[in-house]
C-alpha cells in the first residue's frame, strides 16, 4: 500500500494541494463566521424572537435553540460523512456551503416576536436545526480533506489552517459585532442591526463557492474507492474494520470533549458572558476579544508543527495540564474593564491552541480511511453538542444561581479525562492514513514523529 499511496501522492501537485487547503479553509473561515453570530448576537436575538418581558428567560432561551443546533450537528455528520466517503470529500464540501449559505440568509431575514409571535421561535429554531446539519457535515469532510490533501511530515502543520481559519471567521464575525456596534449603537443593534451581519456571511459564501470548484480529490479517498471495487459486491465489514471504528469513535468522543467546553465558554461566548454577567461595555467587550482571538493565530501554527515534531499524545496531555492550572485564575482576572476580558481569554485561547492546532490531523489520524468522514463528522458533532451546545447554558445558569464552581469542577474534570485518554492513546504523527487497510499496529510498532518533520 505504501507504494500505492506514494504514486498516487504524486498525482496531485504542490500547487493543487495548496488551492484545494485554501479553499478548504475559505469554507471553515465562512462557516465559522456563521456559527459565531449566532453566540455573539445572541442578545439581540434573545430581543427580537422570544418574549422580552423576562430579559434572563429569553437569553436563556436563545442559548437552548443554540444548543438545539448541535442536535443537528451528529445527524449532518453521519449524512454528509457518509456522503463524503461514498462520492468524494470535495463534492461534499461543495453542498454543505451551499446549506450553510441558504440558512445565514434565512435568519437574517426572519420576522420578529412583535410581527409573527411565537412562529418567530419556531422559524429560527428550524433554522438553527439546518445549520446544525450543515456545520456537522462541513467540520468531519472538511478535516478528513485538509488531513488528506497534507504530507504526511507536516500534517499538524497544514492542518493547523483549519482552525487557523477557524479563528478567522470567529474574528471576522466578532469584528463585525465591535464595528456594527460602535458604528449604530445598541438601540439600533436590537432592532435591525443584526441582520447586517448574517446578510453579509450569505454573500461571502457565493465566494467560497467559486474556490470550492477547483478543489481537487484526495488521493487517499481515490485510492479507497480503488480498493473497495476490488473487493467482492456485498462484502461486509470485517470484525477487525468495526473494532477500528468503535475504538475511533470512543477516542474522538472523549479528546473533543474538553476542547469544546473551553472553547463555547471561553472563546464563543466569553464577550457575551463578560457584557451580561460582568457588565463590561458591548464595545470595548468585542474588540478585546478580537485582539486575544488575533494572537492566538500564531499558537495555533506554532503548536501545530509542534505536534509533529513531538508527536500528539503529549501535546494532547498539555491541554489538559493547561486547562487544569487555568480555571481560577481566569474567573479571578474577569472583571467589568475590557482589558481584563483581552487577558482572560488570551490564556484561555492559548490552552485551547495547545490540542486545536493538531486537532483535524488527529482526529483523521484516529479514524480509518473507509468511514473517516462519517466517524469524524458523527463523533466531533455529538461531542460538540453534548460538551460545547451544552456549556454556555450551564454557564449562565450556574453562575445565575451562585454554583459557578460547579460548572469549573464539571471543567477540570474533563480536562482530567483529556489527561487520561492521551495517555492511553497511540501516538499517529507521521502515519499513513492508508494504514488502516493493514492490520493495526503493536505499541512497539506504533508510529512515532518522522524524522522528516525536523527537518
Amino acid at each position: 500500500m505504501s507504494s500505492l499511496h506514494t504514486s498516487g501522492a504524486a498525482a496531485l501537485s504542490m500547487k493543487d494541494r495548496l488551492r484545494s487547503v485554501r479553499a478548504a479553509a475559505a469554507g471553515n473561515m465562512l462557516e465559522w463566521f456563521d456559527w459565531t453570530l449566532y453566540g455573539i448576537f445572541s442578545t439581540y436575538l434573545a430581543a427580537n424572537f422570544f418574549d422580552n418581558s423576562n430579559p434572563t428567560s429569553a437569553l436563556l432561551s436563545t442559548m437552548a435553540v443554540f444548543a438545539g443546533g448541535f442536535i443537528a450537528r451528529p445527524v449532518g455528520g453521519f449524512f454528509f460523512g457518509r456522503l463524503g466517503d461514498r462520492v468524494g470529500r470535495r463534492l461534499t464540501l461543495l453542498v454543505t456551503m451551499m446549506t450553510l449559505s441558504f440558512t445565514t440568509l434565512a435568519v437574517a431575514l426572519v420576522p420578529t416576536y412583535d410581527q409573527i409571535g411565537a412562529w418567530a421561535s419556531v422559524i429560527l429554531l428550524v433554522l438553527r436545526l439546518l445549520q446544525g446539519l450543515a456545520h456537522g457535515g462541513e467540520a468531519g469532510v472538511s478535516y478528513t480533506y485538509v488531513a488528506e490533501i497534507a504530507p504526511k511530515e507536516r500534517r499538524g502543520l497544514w492542518t493547523s489552517v483549519v482552525y487557523v481559519s477557524v479563528m478567522i471567521g470567529v474574528m471576522g464575525a466578532t469584528a463585525t459585532a465591535a464595528l456594527l456596534s460602535n458604528l449604530l449603537g445598541s438601540a439600533v443593534m436590537t432592532e435591525w442591526g443584526w441582520r447586517v451581519g448574517f446578510g453579509l456571511g450569505s454573500l461571502l459564501a457565493l465566494y467560497v463557492l467559486v474556490l470550492r470548484r477547483f478543489a481537487k480529490e484526495t488521493d487517499v479517498f481515490t485510492e479507497q474507492k480503488s480498493e473497495q471495487h476490488q473487493k467482492p459486491t456485498g462484502s461486509k465489514m470485517s470484525a477487525a474494520d468495526r473494532a477500528r471504528v468503535y475504538k475511533a469513535c470512543v477516542f474522538i468522543f472523549l479528546l473533543s470533549s474538553c476542547t469544546n467546553v473551553v472553547y463555547y465558554t471561553w472563546v464563543t461566548f466569553a464577550p457575551v458572558n463578560a457584557i451580561t454577567l460582568k457588565g463590561m461595555d458591548p464595545g470595548g467587550a468585542y474588540i478585546a476579544s478580537l485582539l486575544a482571538q488575533l494572537m492566538v493565530l500564531f499558537f495555533l501554527v506554532l503548536f501545530g508543527h509542534l505536534s509533529d515534531k513531538v508527536g500528539r499524545r503529549p501535546m494532547t496531555m498539555a491541554l489538559g495540564i493547561a486547562v487544569i492550572l487555568l480555571i481560577v485564575p481566569i474567573q479571578m482576572i474577569l472583571t467589568d474593564q475590557p482589558w481584563t476580558l483581552f487577558v482572560a481569554q488570551g490564556l484561555g485561547l492559548t490552552a485551547w491552541a495547545l490540542a486545536v492546532g493538531f486537532y483535524p490531523a488527529l482526529m483523521a489520524e484516529l479514524a480509518p480511511t473507509f468511514a473517516r468522514a462519517r466517524v469524524v463528522g458523527v463523533m466531533t458533532s455529538l461531542a460538540a453538542g453534548v460538551f460545547g451546545g451544552t456549556a454556555p447554558y450551564l454557564y449562565t445558569w450556574l453562575t445565575g444561581i451562585g454554583l459557578a464552581s460547579v460548572f469549573y469542577a464539571y471543567l477540570a474534570s474533563l480536562a482530567v479525562l483529556t489527561i487520561i485518554v492521551g495517555f492511553k492513546m497511540k501516538e499517529t504523527s507521521g502515519m499513513d492514513l492508508n494504514e488502516d487497510m493493514h492490520e493495526p499496529a503493536l505499541p512497539s510498532e506504533q508510529p512515532q514523529p518522522s524524522s522528516a518533520a525536523s527537518n
